[in-house]
């Protein structure tokens, strides 16, 4: 047999698109060609694949030898094509059987040992061929993570001559069994945050409606402290949301099996760039958005942001998705994750407070507060004052614990499911016209809400997150309609609408 077909997957953002490895042996000059778009780890392939073979007794042809992937309009990266190429060369040689190669798929990148190395990305991978009923062989290193598909066939391999000899039948090839870790709720509890009850009351109404939150306050008042708490509030995640959180996190080579289902919870230093936080790259790869896919993104000290990197995080945050495109592709990854910020009230952090040490001109916090862009901050549901508590308070509170984390986590679930029953999405993803079915105003909130809109000039964007944090309050209240007292709170939430309006000399009030 001349001709060999092996399947296997290339990468196209967090899809795994099939690709027909097609090996061919013809006379001429010795020689190995690959064709088909391929990038250069997988032009490198003919040589790691030449020694991989002989380094485990097998013969390498001394024949034309013509690799095509395809189809040739994908491109092809990485070296997860080392395993497919060797298997189709040993089977065009008849050095391996070919009748079952239509039963599975394969990926892995080979040492020069014939050693099977672990792959970026097997997760994808198997989520597809499960679809079309295929079993997958991988190197042992990745087989653990693709296991956690359910119904999906996974065959580790720790070297070539193990997937030759299941090829050959002569020794079969261990299944992973699926056997998903208990779910582990985050380490980081509530209780531990002293004081700060309307904080941590936003936080609870964030987690239950999947609300965007800014903190702002000065230095050591518990912003971080109370963002690290938010993924300890939320629900595990289903099994569907962990596979596709599972196969961001995968993409990247950042995924651990021990925190399977557990919320991600990503803190980008304020120096990353805008293609580290969105993702992108001549192959583009996931960003910090993306590896917070139904989790929890903290960006810390946001004014000390470039302005011009958050202002990428516009688009994400209303689609819940986002596209990189580049010459020679498009990739397409989730980014649906829930955005708590925290930033300083001035330039050195101790505007408003008891002590009165802040000496920075009203113009000089204007500028601060203008590296954050306005319709970046319209587009965050709410933002409230953290303020510093008294050594009095502090001392106080620290003799008696705060609410647990499970006990608030127990009314999130419950908001969450009267969401999930009435709409089948959280609040924050509300359109339009889900607002409008969903989000009934009494008449007195009704009046309430457009004295509002009038006197603190809200947008129409800022409108709608209102009654959508509203909606979400009243479902923390069990209330099938929203109240006066709902808005109200709501309302409350928008502090830097508020704060624009009374002047910057007020910027904390």
């Amino acid at each position: 047999m001349s001709v060999a077909v092996v399947r296997t997957r290339a990468l196209a953002g967090v899809s795994a698109p099939p690709v027909s490895v097609e090996v061919h042996l013809a006379g001429g000059l010795p020689g190995v060609q690959i064709v088909g778009l391929p990038e250069a780890e997988v032009r490198e392939a003919r040589d790691r694949v030449r020694a991989a073979l002989q380094n485990a007794q097998f013969e390498f042809p001394a024949r034309k030898v013509t690799v095509n992937l395809a189809p040739a309009d994908l491109p092809k990266e990485s070296g997860r094509f080392d395993l497919p190429i060797a298997i189709g060369i040993l089977v065009a040689t008849g050095q391996v059987p070919g009748e079952r190669l239509h039963d599975y798929e394969f990926a892995g990148e080979l040492a020069l040992t014939g050693e099977l190395r672990a792959i970026r990305g097997a997760l994808a991978m198997v989520l597809s061929a499960r679809r079309d009923r295929r079993a997958f062989v991988l190197p042992a290193a990745s087989a653990e993570e693709a296991s956690l598909v359910r119904e999906a066939t996974v065959h580790p391999a720790h070297t070539l001559l193990a997937v030759c000899a299941h090829l050959s039948g002569r020794e079969t090839l261990p299944t992973i069994a699926t056997h998903p870790p208990d779910d582990v709720i985050a380490a980081c509890e509530l209780g531990d945050v002293r004081g700060q009850t309307q904080a941590k009351r936003a936080l609870e109404i964030a987690a239950a409606g999947a609300h965007s939150v800014l903190f702002v306050g000065p230095p050591g008042a518990g912003k971080s402290m109370l963002a690290q708490r938010l993924p300890g509030l939320l629900p595990p995640l289903d099994e569907d949301e962990a596979l596709e959180a599972a196969a961001v996190a995968s993409l990247a080579s950042r995924f651990s099996t021990e925190r399977w289902r557990q919320r991600p919870f990503r803190a980008p230093h304020h120096t990353a760039s805008a293609v580290a936080l969105v993702g992108g790259g001549s192959n583009p790869r996931p960003g910090e958005i993306s590896l917070a896919h139904h989790g929890v993104l903290f960006l810390d000290e946001l004014p000390e942001w470039d302005r011009r990197v958050l202002d990428v995080l516009r688009e994400p945050l209303e689609s819940g998705v986002i596209h990189i495109a580049r010459a020679a592709r498009q990739s397409v990854f989730p980014a649906q994750f829930q955005l708590v910020a925290a930033m300083n009230p001035c330039p050195c952090g101790w505007l408003g407070h008891s002590s009165g040490r802040c000496r920075c001109a009203p113009d000089l916090v204007q500028r601060y507060r203008s590296r954050v862009s306005g319709a970046l901050l319209d587009r965050i549901d709410m933002s409230l004052e953290v303020p510093a508590l008294a050594p009095e308070d502090l001392v106080q509170s620290s003799s008696a614990g705060g609410e647990a984390s499970a006990v608030v986590r127990a009314r999130v679930v419950a908001a969450r499911a009267r969401q999930k029953e009435r709409q089948a999405t959280w609040n924050a993803r509300l359109d339009v016209a889900g607002i409008a079915h969903a989000c009934r105003l009494s008449s007195g909130a009704q009046t309430l809400l457009a004295r509002a809109m009038g006197r603190l000039g809200f947008s129409a964007r800022a409108y709608h997150r209102i009654v959508k944090v509203a909606r979400t309050i009243a479902d923390l209240a069990d209330a099938e309609h929203i109240a006066d007292a709902h808005v109200a709170e709501a309302i409350g939430y928008r502090r830097h609408e508020r704060s624009e309006t009374r002047g910057c000399e007020t910027i904390i009030a």
